[in-house]
């Protein structure tokens, strides 16, 4: 297994969730943690809680649908760590809502969000990755970019469609060329902060009601599957991980 001690890592959507699980996963593995997200005071009380465990972070208040903010966060972190070796391609949104309520802001900032800001990161960092000759990529899918749920997930889902396709294109450009693996996780239900963007109040009503029903994957899950991927021999890439709860149809 591939020992992660001194490695370097970005994580976009950290201030909650799946990508604060990550990162305090990552860093009592040893790896240097980049925590990037839109709310500056919960990536200070991550990076506080990182640093009261004995690792090292570096908090980056960047939208990663702004790519002068990104390529700004990416030079930040390139000039206290010296090298990225993982991205994890992890922030994103899920308003829920049926098409013909047309949510067009919703939508945007789903596509500016999940697709552009995978987009807008991979741009920044490839480069760095590419000079090294080696470097290891993981973006956030889901479910939803391998089926659509029903009515109401249609443009979240078209989105996690566009992120797996990507990974898999990007894995096929980079790995053998570069050196660079590049892994899709695709996860079902987890316990996140996702459905709170709903506002439309039946279909929050009805996530809030399948959350009640089963036993959802908790965040530090999701951590441990990148952790799984992450350490695998480097001749390994393992290329999708669909990890879903066992309850789930």
């Amino acid at each position: 297994m591939t020992n992660l001690k001194g490695k370097t890592a970005l994580i976009t959507g950290a201030s909650s969730g799946i990508g604060a699980a990550t990162a305090l996963k990552l860093a009592k593995a040893g790896v240097k943690v980049g925590i990037a997200a839109r709310r500056a005071d919960r990536l200070d009380a991550l990076k506080a809680e990182i640093v009261g465990q004995g690792g090292e972070a570096l908090a980056l208040d960047l939208d990663v649908a702004d790519p002068d903010a990104v390529r700004s966060g990416v030079d930040r972190f390139i000039q206290t760590f010296d090298a990225i070796d993982i991205l994890f391609n992890n922030a994103g949104v899920m308003p829920v809502a049926e098409i013909d309520q047309f949510k067009v802001g919703e939508w945007n900032a789903m596509v500016d969000i999940n697709i552009k800001g995978v987009l807008n990161m991979t741009a920044a960092v490839l480069p760095h990755m590419i000079r090294q000759h080696s470097g290891h990529i993981f973006n956030t899918s889901s479910i939803a970019g391998r089926k659509v749920f029903g009515p109401g997930y249609t443009v979240y889902s078209a989105t996690k469609f566009a992120v797996s396709a990507f990974s898999e294109g990007l894995r096929m450009e980079v790995g053998k060329k570069h050196n660079i693996r590049v892994t899709s996780i695709q996860p079902g239900a987890v316990a996140t902060e996702l459905p709170e963007q709903t506002t439309d109040p039946e279909k929050r009503r009805q996530l809030n009601d399948y959350r009640a029903a089963i036993r959802f994957l908790d965040p530090e899950d999701i951590a441990d599957t990148l952790l799984f991927a992450a350490q695998a021999p480097a001749h390994v890439n393992v290329a999708e991980l669909f990890v879903l709860p066992t309850e789930q149809i």
